[in-house]
């Protein structure tokens, strides 16, 4: 038992992260780090399971969701009884104003020899309308806490967007107070086998990457992956069942990030249809929104709680901005659950209702799309497979003709998945195959690759050397066709690998 629990508290990556908390607990002086990231993604785990071993005194306290004042301040008092006070009866305070008084008074009566943290977590939560917490803290900070250098103060939320408007970018009396920011992104494909096998999943890079098409590197999702099941068999559980796991997990992570979550809901949903991304003015016109603040405000926050990315398309410096939705659980959700919810919810499906669909060609059709967002978030591992400069610039490309898509005089479409522009007057097209057996580029593949690069070519008016590269899930099997197009090959193995 002792030995399971070591595992589940053990911290899997996050390399960086640890060395910039290591940072700020070594340095002799006061530090205020903010710290945010997507709902689920391992902030609290990641911060209670690093300080909790070291030798300070740690101090943690969580928001409500949707609390009232009362609730958070007696949530708060109870936590300085327990750290300072020996779980002592004590009554709980009235106003921010007074609990960070007592805070501020029970951290006096700690040895100046050691060091102090504290974990303010949720804080957006504890932040209620007209709590007078955000000034009391302002208050606090600059006239005791800031002067004390054994102090760390820790203020995390899931709401990315207020902490950057309220804490970081603060124009009262917080302006550059922030010492330290960190930013916890899911983790990547080498992280993931890694956290599973820490839980005694033990799965091979094919496995882990079917699972990571459709939890991402979601620590939380993750740790339901049950033991012994294939990924197949872990999708079926997790979402196919009337009590799955993540079944109901969508409309709860909108509405503890999002007021009026709905309206956040329908711009996702748009933006997912499109594959290769909506502009944001065709967005609008399907949504049917203004384009005031209100769209504006709401796609950066989306962007800013990890769900979407923008981007300019290359070669389209002049369209404007496009979105894409980049989070697998939601993509996963709205292609594939959110049709059969109703279904679910009245046990109207047999079981092994995905272990059937997981065989069908809808799911090679979008397991393809999933592994180029995949691909995408893997951008640093694929250029250390290439040996490609890091300074190039990567993107994607898509021409679509204005008027016959079949006409050869307006040079037909075409879609190249990556595309990395590099320094030394070369551009590496990628093209990015998932598939379950080692892939063949027979005769037909073959032209359709040649006349993508020449569409290229004619519509850039390049004069960059052209190199032509294959990403693969299964890898490639040698033919003539490969020998005369393909120059180099990324395989899964390459994007497993830690950079």
């Amino acid at each position: 038992m002792k030995s399971s629990k070591k595992q589940a508290n053990k911290i899997s990556g996050r390399v960086r992260e640890q060395l910039i908390l290591d940072r700020l607990f070594a340095t002799e002086k006061s530090e205020f780090l903010t710290l945010y990231g997507r709902r689920r993604v391992g902030k609290t785990f990641l911060v209670r399971n690093f300080f909790e071993k070291k030798p300070c005194l740690f101090f943690y306290v969580t928001g409500i969701q949707e609390g009232k004042l009362k609730e958070q301040l007696g949530q708060f008092t109870k936590q300085i009884s327990t750290i300072f006070y020996e779980g002592i009866s004590i009554v709980p305070y009235k106003s921010w104003s007074e609990a960070f008084e007592a805070l501020t008074t029970a951290m006096l009566k700690v040895s100046k020899r050691t060091k102090i943290v504290l974990f303010f977590d949720e804080f957006p939560w504890m932040a209620t309308k007209r709590s007078g917490s955000l000034s009391a803290l302002e208050y606090f900070w600059n006239r005791h806490w800031t002067h004390d250098p054994r102090l760390k103060l820790i203020i995390c939320g899931s709401s990315a967007s207020w902490i950057i408007d309220k804490i970081v970018n603060n124009k009262g009396g917080l302006h550059n107070r922030v010492t330290r920011t960190m930013i916890l992104e899911p983790l990547n494909l080498h992280d993931t086998k890694a956290y599973l096998a820490d839980l005694g999943n033990k799965l091979n890079d094919r496995q882990v990457l079917d699972l990571y098409m459709v939890l991402g590197g979601i620590p939380h999702y993750l740790s339901l992956v049950e033991k012994g099941l294939s990924a197949q068999q872990c999708i079926e559980e997790l979402f196919f069942r009337r009590d799955g796991a993540l079944v109901n997990e969508f409309d709860r992570l909108f509405s503890s990030l999002f007021k009026e979550s709905s309206a956040y809901i329908d711009i996702i949903r748009i933006i997912a249809n499109h594959r290769y991304g909506i502009g944001q003015a065709q967005l609008i016109r399907e949504i049917k929104l203004s384009s005031g603040g209100g769209t504006t405000r709401r796609l950066k926050e989306l962007e800013e709680a990890g769900f979407i990315v923008s981007f300019l398309p290359h070669g389209h410096s002049d369209k404007g901005l496009y979105y894409k939705v980049i989070d697998e659980y939601t993509l996963f959700y709205l292609h594939w659950l959110e049709p059969r919810i109703t279904a679910i919810r009245n046990r109207d499906q047999s079981p092994g209702y995905w272990l059937s669909k997981s065989q069908s060609s809808g799911w090679k059709s979008w397991s393809g799309y999933a592994f180029e967002a995949v691909c995408n978030k893997h951008i640093a591992q694929i250029k250390k497979a290439l040996n490609i400069d890091p300074g190039s610039e990567s993107g994607s490309w898509r021409y679509v003709p204005r008027q016959n898509p079949e006409d050869e005089k307006d040079g037909g479409g075409a879609q190249i998945d990556l595309l990395f522009d590099r320094p030394d007057q070369a551009i590496t097209v990628c093209e990015i195959k998932y598939s379950m057996q080692p892939f063949t580029i027979d005769k037909v593949y073959a032209q359709a690759l040649a006349k993508k690069v020449e569409v290229y070519q004619q519509q850039t008016r390049t004069k960059k050397q052209i190199f032509l590269v294959m990403i693969t899930s299964a890898g490639l099997k040698s033919s003539k066709h490969y020998d005369e197009l393909i120059s180099q090959e990324v395989t899964l193995g390459d994007l497993f690998k830690s950079v």
